[in-house]
């Protein structure tokens, strides 16, 4: 009878732990669009986001902001809250604390991990972790250097190393690659250079280990179908017979409906944001992984703007030129939820 009990109680066990959250992993990806914090920085560009500034950036809307896109991040996953989100356009370690500390997040425990970039308005990317389900080991920013101009300063790549709570390494690369505001093939090749700078720590990793699980991330101001990103990064959507060293972007086959996005210019919706993983990601094994569909876009009916001119329900953006439209970000955030195989 004590051993059928133990028996019983071990299933028991068992089927707790497949029902347990813990057994998905979210990561997220969001561009949150000039968080920058009120103060004035000698060393960059922020004198716009400043109190008497022609925007007037003040502190009431700092506060806002901060509290939508903690609203935003806490509602990704139903069951819990993210253990790893990656940010563009966070100015400094300030605005990153606040965030994390809302009311929001606060019970995440969320760590930070950020190094100034070169970039002159001082925007950078960052990561932040919950360290009950991710210990990170190891960080570092990748700069890029364009060998037409090595004079010209950009945001540096940055690099996580860690372990998940079920002792699996993971790799993290955060993005925000050079914009298109000065025209898209004007400013094709400082992207093209950006994704072989990425490719070529990505092969330093695959050479050593050749099943790593790696996760590019961010707003790479091109498209899943442009050459950067499907030829130079090999992020691709093959189904069958890809290699190791392919990536899969998770990405790829919503931006081919022609009517999703992540972001909305002049009436078209465009997948700047990208969400890439490694193949033994896709594999169905034992441990954290996803399918070809795992990629989504998360928008809620309060985030959306109804553009008029177009017709459309777009992300409602914080500033139009000098217009506070007191929205979150003019980016929606991307993000896929890991299972855990218990094969």
């Amino acid at each position: 009878m004590k051993y059928l009990s133990f028996i019983l109680l071990t299933l028991f066990c068992l089927n707790c732990t497949c029902q347990n959250p813990n057994q998905e992993f979210t990561v997220l990806f969001y561009n949150v669009e000039n968080l920058f914090d009120t103060s004035n920085d000698p060393a960059t560009e922020d004198d716009e986001f400043t109190p008497g500034s022609q925007l007037n950036w003040n502190q009431e809307k700092y506060e806002k902001k901060i509290n939508d896109l903690a609203h935003v991040i806490s509602l990704v996953n139903p069951s819990e809250l993210p253990e790893i989100v990656g940010l563009a356009e966070v100015e400094n370690d300030k605005v990153l604390n606040d965030l994390v500390m809302n009311d929001r997040l606060r019970a995440g425990n969320y760590s930070v991990i950020h190094f100034e970039s070169p970039d002159e308005r001082g925007i950078d990317v960052a990561l932040i972790y919950r360290p009950d389900e991710f210990i990170a080991e190891e960080s570092k920013p990748i700069p890029v250097i364009f060998p037409f101009d090595s004079s010209e300063t950009t945001r540096d790549i940055l690099y996580v190393k860690g372990k998940t709570k079920n002792k699996e390494t993971f790799y993290f690369f955060v993005n925000h690659w050079k914009s298109r505001s000065e025209g898209v093939q004007e400013t094709e090749a400082r992207r093209i250079y950006t994704a072989i700078t990425l490719r070529k720590e990505i092969d330093l990793i695959i050479n050593k280990e050749p099943d790593a699980k790696i996760i590019v991330m961010g707003d790479l101001n091109d498209e899943p179908t442009n050459r950067s990103v499907h030829e130079m990064l090999m992020a691709n959507n093959k189904r069958k017979n890809a290699n190791s060293r392919e990536l899969y972007n998770l990405m790829y086959d919503l931006h081919n409906t022609g009517n999703a996005g992540s972001y909305f210019y002049r009436g078209t919706w465009n997948m700047l944001d990208n969400l890439i993983i490694s193949q033994s990601l896709l594999k169905d094994k034992s441990g954290y992984h996803t399918d070809y569909e795992g990629g989504k876009i998360f928008r809620q009916d309060w985030m959306l703007y109804s553009d008029e001119k177009y017709k459309e329900s777009v992300p409602n953006r914080t500033y139009g030129g000098p217009q506070y439209y007191g929205g979150i970000s003019d980016h929606f955030p991307i993000y896929v939820t890991l299972k855990w195989n218990l094969n």
